[in-house]
């Protein structure tokens, strides 16, 4: 058995004690993760359509577990429900974050991780990705984080990336995931797992007529920020390239893949882009002056709020509710949490149920949530996500996974394989108690409904029963949709 630094040395702190304190006292203070999380019992609906509560826990979490329906109802009430979610750290999350912190990998400093198989930092990083989602109670930040993830995706399989996006991960999606988009946009530019995956470490001006590197400069305006429809040239893209040029990262004594600004690989000539002047001698500023400009320019307003409406509510995004998504954008400059309550308030949101087709991620998390199970995230369920086609950091384009339906539709027997398998308990690292979640829930029949998260309809009553009737339900076409 291998023991870590960190497990010795809490080891040696917890026999420090056993003098002043005894054993019953010492087991108190071990860590509790999610295995330790309460139990609750469920409150199957029993409408016909979805209730507004089930609307708002289908898309402002991966879904509900046993007992979420009667806290929202009873407890908090939907407004107050939606205001938390959008206050993370207002949440205690302490059982998911001590089980978080339990693994070590991708709590490392960069230089450290050079030394580790970067497949088993791909493999905690992906289980700490789904224990969060489907375990941590700040629901509505994971689903923020994993919009976040597509926008500036990265594909953990090209160079340093490899180790390199944990940082990524930790330091700019999750810190930033409802803080203000240019602060997303700007820890992106200088990450530098991005600078490795769209080139801007080779983006230099040395030698006169030296041409900048455009990737970096070309994703920056047509995915991250303007959108492919934001009115710039090519021409913006070639001055977006300048102002870019000369961030780059390296190493050096006690310090690795720290990113710097070399003003010798910089184009410091005066720059226009999208109609606005930025003078010379700019150096290190001219990033800063870039990112002004795009943040604030009303294409950026457009096309991050249709992303974060198609997340919430529709795809294509409804005119009425983007348009008061846009305005929240431009009011608040880029204040996530500002358009995203903005969204969730609209009557447009909350008269849109059932519209979103679940990708294989949400698939596979809201249906462990539903029946409350035991995951260790591990590569069984990896495993399971990559064969339906959405392993977290595999997509290999800056585009990012789809949100579209119809590239999803062929994974459904995949789904269907999945729920069979897990209901059945042929998961490895994964269970479900059955009997235990028909007894929270008021019998097999009110478990049905809890997974519909309505009552079914005749012909779903006539096929869902039977020894595999919650697999069943997790393959309907009703549960393939949120």
């Amino acid at each position: 058995m291998t023991v870590t630094r960190r497990e010795f040395c809490h080891s040696i702190g917890l026999l420090s004690l056993l003098g002043t304190v005894g054993c019953k006292e010492i087991l108190d203070l071990l860590p509790k993760g999610v295995a330790q999380r309460p139990r609750l019992d469920g409150q199957a609906p029993g409408g016909e359509q979805w209730s507004l509560v089930e609307h708002v826990l289908r898309r402002c979490s991966y879904g509900p577990v046993p007992g979420d329906r009667l806290l929202v109802e009873e407890q908090e009430g939907i407004d107050p429900f939606i205001a938390s979610q959008l206050a993370p750290d207002s949440i205690d999350d302490t059982l998911c974050e001590r089980t978080i912190r339990s693994i070590e990998r991708i709590h490392r400093p960069r230089r450290e991780l050079y030394s580790e198989d970067p497949r088993m930092l791909l493999h905690d990083l992906v289980r700490a990705r789904i224990l969060r989602a489907v375990y941590s109670r700040r629901q509505l930040k994971e689903i923020m984080v994993d919009t976040w993830s597509d926008h500036f995706n990265i594909a953990w399989s090209k160079g340093n990336c490899r180790w390199l996006k944990i940082a990524d991960e930790q330091e700019v999606i999750r810190p930033n995931a409802l803080g203000k988009f240019r602060n997303l946009v700007r820890g992106s530019a200088t990450s530098p797992a991005m600078l490795i995956y769209l080139d801007g470490h080779d983006n230099k001006v040395v030698n006169p007529g030296d041409r900048p590197n455009e990737n970096y400069g070309r994703e920056l305006l047509e995915l991250h920020t303007l959108g492919v429809d934001g009115g710039y040239s090519q021409r913006d893209v070639f001055e977006a390239a300048r102002c870019l040029s000369g961030w780059t990262y390296g190493h050096s004594f006690g310090h690795v893949s720290e990113v710097a600004f070399d003003p010798a690989r910089h184009d410091d000539g005066a720059k226009d882009i999208l109609g606005t002047r930025i003078p010379a001698g700019g150096g290190a500023d001219d990033l800063e002056r870039l990112l002004d400009i795009i943040c604030s320019h009303p294409s950026t307003a457009r096309h991050v709020s249709r992303r974060l409406v198609r997340t919430f509510v529709d795809d294509p995004a409804p005119e009425g509710v983007l348009g008061a998504a846009e305005r929240s954008f431009r009011e608040t400059d880029g204040d996530i949490t500002s358009v995203v309550a903005t969204i969730l308030a609209h009557e447009d949101f909350r008269t849109a149920r059932g519209t979103l087709f679940k990708r294989p991620f949400r698939f596979v998390v809201s249906s462990l949530r539903v029946t409350d199970a035991d995951t260790d995230g591990g590569p069984t369920l990896q495993n399971v996500l990559r064969r339906m086609g959405q392993a977290p950091y595999e997509y290999p384009t800056p585009d990012g996974y789809p949100l579209e339906a119809a590239p999803w539709h062929a994974s459904l027997l995949w789904r269907w394989n999945f729920a069979v398998d897990l209901c059945r308990g042929e998961l490895e690292g994964t269970s479900v108690d059955i009997d235990s979640l028909s007894r929270r829930c008021g019998g097999e029949a009110a478990s049905i409904r809890h997974i519909l998260g309505r009552a079914p309809t005749d012909e779903e009553a006539r096929q869902l029963s039977g020894p595999d009737a919650l697999s069943l339900a997790l393959c309907t076409p009703a549960f393939q949709w949120h």
